[in-house]
């Protein structure tokens, strides 16, 4: 048996549209096993989200049936035991990590024969972009495209001191929903704009220049879309650099907004956030997370 460990993402980062993802120190886990009696059986935890398929479209079985496909192996049976710590569409790579997951579990049972570089490549496609599951595998914060199916990366290593204010509210958001938004082109002046803000957020997080976060988080490919999406979006970016924070962006295709924050400005960032939450009409509340730096693990049993 192989138990596989996988971080929730945070993807986009403001201006790194499906292309910047960050690793956080929240898992889920997933125990595969091959069995001879043939078949499949997943197993959730009593009380799990009933939503989450438990036949042949279950998402970690169907990764796991693109790798076996790939490199040909026929397993005689899978059994799949889930523990979902990451919650489904608010925005935290929780589709990511089930291909992930699935992806390196299967690698295991059909013997290893695919190389690191490999899981990730077919984990991006399948997922479409490598935002989500590129920092699932590797950890921390990474930067990532995708040419002739091959994934070109880098991991930047999270800054020191700092920690994840996520401000959740009680409802979901589809991805889908949230892509449908979003237009098919936008102007030369905002793709500009969009270059110029993710460049510095990747060299500021580079030479831990924190202070120009609240500049470079800020984009005009998807933030200005989805916030219609999310009422109070703008009112609680604005109040999370007022209280403290050093940058704030919607995570993923939201509705969760992270804000970064230094752990010694953690107490004060939440008590006058908190506040502020209570001015909001939906229920808003904020927990705290940190960057996951090591990525993926497995244990063997």
């Amino acid at each position: 048996m192989i138990r596989v460990t996988v971080p929730a993402t945070s993807a986009n980062l403001g201006p790194g549209f499906d292309c910047i993802g960050m690793a956080l120190d929240i898992s889920n886990i997933i125990e595969v096993e091959e069995y001879g009696a043939g078949g499949l059986h997943i197993e959730l935890l009593e009380g799990e989200n009933s939503s989450i398929p438990m036949d042949d479209s279950n998402l970690i079985y169907r990764s796991m049936l693109s790798l076996f496909d790939t490199v040909g192996y026929r397993p005689k049976g899978i059994r799949i035991r889930q523990i979902n710590n990451i919650p489904m569409a608010m925005g935290l790579g929780s589709s990511a990590a089930c291909i992930a997951g699935g992806i390196v579990a299967a690698n295991h049972i059909a013997g290893n024969p695919l190389t690191f570089q490999e899981l990730i490549d077919l984990s991006s496609n399948l997922d479409g972009h490598p935002d989500n599951v590129l920092p699932a595998l590797v950890g921390g914060i990474a930067v990532g495209c995708i040419q002739d199916k091959r994934v070109y990366y880098s991991k930047i290593n999270a800054p020191k001191d700092m920690c994840l204010a996520l401000i959740t509210p009680k409802y979901k958001l589809l991805t889908v929903k949230a892509r449908s938004v979003l237009p098919e082109k936008i102007s030369l002046e905002d793709s500009v704009f969009n270059v110029s803000r993710a460049s510095l957020l990747v060299a500021s997080l580079l030479n831990g220049n924190i202070d120009n976060l609240s500049i470079a988080m800020d984009d005009r490919m998807h933030q200005p879309y989805r916030k219609g999406l999310i009422p109070g979006f703008d009112f609680i970016r604005e109040k999370a650099i007022e209280c403290g924070g050093k940058g704030s962006f919607l995570s993923g295709a939201g509705p969760i907004i992270i804000a970064m924050v230094h752990h010694k400005d953690k107490c004060t960032f939440e008590a006058k956030m908190q506040r502020w939450l209570l001015e909001l009409e939906d229920s808003w509340t904020l927990r705290w997370a940190n960057i996951n730096d090591e990525g993926i693990k497995t244990t063997i049993y």
